[in-house]
């Protein structure tokens, strides 16, 4: 622990922000990778409702079991299935309005990991910056015959940049990553929609 500290006192002020934010986005990634988990999202035991799906009172059934549960799939289907009375038309726009307000919901927290992962390696160059700028003036000052005097800038240039492209890289990875993740269950939502939609038009 001493050893970290000391690291990030060697790398300057802008190693503060590169720690925060690389808290941030390790706690960003495991929540994610757990939120957007499929079997969480598209429940099972929707889908195996959904499938004996013959009737009416099987709609009824369905409705009610939806109503209970919290996500974005229960969300569109209770939606999906409380529209029966509608015309195909606003069906389909009522659909759309609530599958923004899903696809927000899994996407939530994705903008601040790409925020991360573009920051980071400019608040690295900053620091690469902050550290050149004192060891020339180091060099204005005493000249270049002190070198251990002069290692202490280029430490703080070279650590932090080093450490910005640290916290970049694997947030740059995570976030592509999740953002495939989060896009590939919004087509399989939409699929199991469209299937429901269909269902519906034979059972009137």
């Amino acid at each position: 622990m001493i050893a970290i500290w000391n690291f990030i006192l060697t790398g300057g002020i802008v190693m503060f922000p590169l720690l925060i934010s690389s808290i941030i986005a390790l706690v960003l990634i495991v929540e994610k990778t757990i939120s957007l988990k499929k079997t969480k999202i598209i429940r099972p035991d929707i889908i195996d409702i959904l499938s004996h799906i013959t009737n009416m009172e099987d709609v009824h059934l369905a409705l009610s079991f939806c109503q209970k549960k919290k996500g974005p799939f229960a969300n569109l289907v209770y939606t999906s299935l409380n529209s029966l009375n509608l015309e195909s038309r606003e069906i389909k726009e009522l659909i759309a309005d609530q599958g923004r307000q899903e696809i927000r919901t899994l996407e939530r927290g994705l903008p601040a990991l790409e925020t991360i992962a573009t920051i980071t390696p400019i608040l690295g160059l900053l620091g690469t910056v902050i550290g050149m700028i004192r060891v020339f003036k180091i060099i204005a000052i005493q000249g270049v015959g002190d070198p251990a005097i002069l290692s202490g800038g280029i430490s703080e240039a070279l650590i932090s940049t080093a450490s910005g492209l640290a916290v970049a890289l694997p947030t740059l990875v995570f976030y592509n990553y999740l953002s495939n993740k989060a896009e590939n269950l919004v087509l399989d939502i939409e699929k199991h929609i469209n299937e429901l939609l269909r269902k519906i038009r034979d059972l009137k």
